[in-house]
């Protein structure tokens, strides 16, 4: 790897170097390094771009990192990975993108990911998406997730895009069966003319199961973010919505969360909130001695921890 793509795999992944254990790095549409252990095997696509991460039933406290890098303008990809995760696991899966455009061409990642979650499994999923360079090409990341959670299982999702990318679209489907939680954490950041679309879809099927979808944005300058929850309870189950969203400039930010029970024993809360900063926030951190610029961004850094 070059330094810049060290640096993108630094802020996607928190590497500093390739890691131990199981991990697979693709570097503008190849193959850049590989690792498995006992539990945790990574095998190529045949019929298509992308891979299959198989994780032992039974497989506790390991890890997977799964990072793509782009450096090359106008380069375009289209990949799938398919997680099959067996019963009584409990497992972290880092993934994310980071994209480094100088040139005058855009270069656009999309990935689909499906995982399919034994009984009894714990998953911890976390993506990052950074983009960076100084040409005019855009940078564009559309990741689109499929969730299939069997009895009891469990999975958390943190999904982080702060800098850098042009546009993007975010597509999550989830269906959850008896006793299986799902927790979906969205922090997302746009400037200048970035526009961000996510779209969260969770069909409560099971006995017992449960969803919280929970989303903090901020919208600076002239861009624009639609978020969009659906929230299905289709059995005795719970499920919460909430959209909050911090407002400036010239920014456009449009909420539109759903939710549909289609059985008596469902009970389903939907949350939206969009504004501007405080203005006794703003004076309040000013009185410290910050300029009005300082404060600004001191709030914005709470507001997305």
């Amino acid at each position: 790897m070059d330094s810049i793509q060290r640096t993108l795999l630094e802020q996607v992944a928190g590497l500093h170097e390739v890691p131990e254990g199981a991990y697979n790095l693709r570097i503008n549409g190849q193959a850049g390094g590989r690792g498995t252990t006992a539990n945790i095997d990574i095998v190529t696509k045949e019929d298509k771009p992308g891979i299959d991460i198989i994780i032992k039933p039974g497989t506790v406290k390991e890890s997977v990192h799964i990072p793509v890098l782009l450096s090359q303008t106008g380069l375009k990809e289209l990949v799938y990975n398919d997680f099959i995760i067996g019963e009584n696991c409990d497992v972290t899966i880092i993934a994310g993108c980071g994209i480094h455009n100088a040139g005058d061409q855009a270069s656009e990642h999309s990935g689909i990911h499906t995982f399919h979650i034994g009984k009894n499994s714990k998953v911890r999923y976390v993506e990052k998406h950074y983009g960076q360079g100084d040409g005019s090409g855009e940078r564009i990341m559309n990741p689109s997730t499929v969730v299939d959670l069997a009895e009891d299982a469990y999975m958390e999702m943190d999904t982080v895009q702060i800098k850098g990318v042009d546009s993007t679209r975010r597509s999550t489907k989830a269906v959850l069966a008896d006793g299986a939680t799902l927790l979906i954490k969205e922090k997302l950041m746009t400037h200048g003319k970035q526009t961000a679309e996510t779209c969260f879809e969770v069909e409560l099927n099971g006995k017992g199961s449960s969803t919280n979808v929970i989303s903090r944005s901020v919208a600076r300058d002239d861009s624009k973010q639609v978020f969009l929850a659906k929230i299905n309870g289709n059995n005795l189950c719970s499920g919460h919505s909430e959209c909050d969203a911090i407002i400036m400039d010239r920014a456009s930010v449009r909420a539109i969360p759903e939710i549909t029970a289609n059985h008596v024993d469902a009970s389903l809360i939907h949350e939206a909130a969009i504004g501007k900063i405080a203005g006794e926030q703003l004076v309040k951190l000013m009185t410290l001695g910050l300029t009005e610029a300082e404060a600004e961004a001191q709030i914005v850094d709470g507001f997305l921890k």
